[in-house]
């Protein structure tokens, strides 16, 4: 039998990739948008393409009522939840040094979204992989996609790095507590090429961070949805003996720059 996964946001960007990668490894996968359902329809052509089952959801993790639906409907279509991918996320694109420009309504949608909104779905899928551990003692997963703002100071606003920040203080009590039936992590991508910067930032200063990435971090990379879900999978599927860790991925970024 096929494993199951779910990834919130999985519509397009790193959602898509690793929703796509995963169904090239055999899991079947539940593929969730909130607004952008061609986005989603199409990703789940390209799940289907290889050879695995998908189903597409429309949700909001926002709101618990929409984690447990995800949950729920993916249980009625396999009968099990192997793994989750914390994928879904908001932001405010911020004024750099201009503290009005967010406000508390700001901070608490965001954070409702991505931090909140993980922890909900954590816990609307662990009595389902709490039930395999228990019966076959088959470890779930769940990975957490952050950002290496949280260490670097830049971000496209105060709230959202700091809903990210709590995320990756998140993770460790999951590991704790979710524990020994399922493994929780994080990664902390940096730059990433994705419709979502681009239109976030606009086209000139996406260009720059790209030309910045690859002529100034020690790898000399700009980061792809794809150099984040192979990150992403490696905790998901293969670190069998890993727990509680965030890992960052951004091509050396936070070192600085040589």
């Amino acid at each position: 039998m096929n494993k199951v996964a779910i990834v919130t946001g999985s519509a397009t960007g790193v959602g898509a990739a690793c929703a796509v990668d995963l169904a090239a490894r055999g899991w079947n996968i539940t593929i969730n948008y909130t607004r952008s359902k061609d986005d989603a329809e199409e990703t789940c052509a390209k799940v289907k393409a290889q050879g695995v089952k998908a189903i597409v959801v429309q949700a909001d993790v926002g709101h618990d009522a929409d984690c447990r639906k995800l949950a729920v409907e993916t249980l009625s279509e396999w009968g099990r939840i192997d793994g989750l991918i914390n994928n879904a996320a908001i932001t405010k694109f911020q004024k750099a040094n201009d503290l009005e420009d967010v406000t508390p309504e700001d901070f608490d949608r965001i954070f409702r979204v991505n931090t909140t909104g993980a922890f909900m779905m954590s816990r609307a899928v662990f009595p389902a992989m709490k039930r395999l551990w228990e019966e076959n003692k088959e470890r779930g997963a769940i990975v957490n996609v952050s950002t290496n703002a949280t260490l670097t100071g830049n971000g496209s606003s105060l709230p959202y790095v700091l809903s990210k920040g709590a995320l990756n203080t998140l993770t460790p009590m999951l590991a704790r507590w979710l524990s020994p039936a399922v493994r929780v992590n994080t990664i902390c991508p940096g730059f990433i090429q994705t419709r979502w910067m681009l239109n976030g930032i606009g086209e000139i200063a996406y260009n720059k961070m790209k030309k910045d990435e690859e002529q100034l971090t020690p790898l000399r990379q700009a980061g792809t949805p794809e150099h984040m879900s192979e990150a992403a999978l490696f905790l998901l599927t293969e670190a069998s003996n890993i727990t509680g860790q965030t890992i960052v991925v951004d091509a050396g970024d936070h070192l600085g720059p040589r």
